[in-house]
């Protein structure tokens, strides 16, 4: 079972930000346009369950992510499980005759960092505003959480937003 450890706060400040994490050894990783298409359980609500299905689709890549529930009050820790897929065609099409519907897709630009083994990905997200996360995964939940909290004290970032963005969205939407 993989366990992601994540936090995720609003960024103010994406250049100082940026400036922080090189300064600090930071490697840059890439760039990238993503889209997430999520999809609604056919017999469960996943916004009951706190649970996601995703297709995610980038340049030269795409996945297939199921999250679990959130385990603690404070980070969005939580089981993830993914796939690598050929095409998202397919698998939204075998998705549709099992039931599944699309919800909504999440379109994001990402810029992805690496800093003390913890990816640090900025979003800019589409219909939000800017976003960080500090992402790692590993055995030992609480050193995991530990180091997170940590790196954001470092980089000057406080707060825990833990909706997801498709949340946060869908509230925008109902606003």
């Amino acid at each position: 079972m993989m366990m992601e450890v994540e936090v995720k706060t609003a960024c103010v400040d994406p250049d100082g930000l940026r400036q922080k994490v090189l300064a600090m050894g930071g490697i840059f990783r890439g760039r990238y346009q993503q889209s997430d298409e999520y999809y609604a359980h056919p017999c469960r609500d996943f916004a009951v369950t706190d649970e996601a299905l995703r297709i995610r689709s980038q340049p030269g890549l795409v996945q297939m992510h199921y999250k679990g529930p959130k385990i603690d009050q404070s980070t969005k820790t939580r089981e993830e499980l993914g796939i690598f897929l050929p095409d998202s065609e397919a698998m939204s099409a075998i998705l549709d005759r099992l039931g599944f519907r699309p919800v909504m897709t999440v379109r994001k630009d990402r810029e992805v960092y690496l800093l003390k083994e913890i990816e640090i990905c900025l979003d800019r997200v589409e219909g939000l505003d800017t976003y960080v996360e500090l992402e790692t995964s590993g055995d030992d939940l609480d050193d995991a959480r530990r180091r997170l909290l940590d790196l954001m004290a470092e980089l000057g970032l406080e707060g825990s937003e833990r909706r997801s963005y498709l949340e946060l969205l869908m509230e925008a939407q109902d606003a």
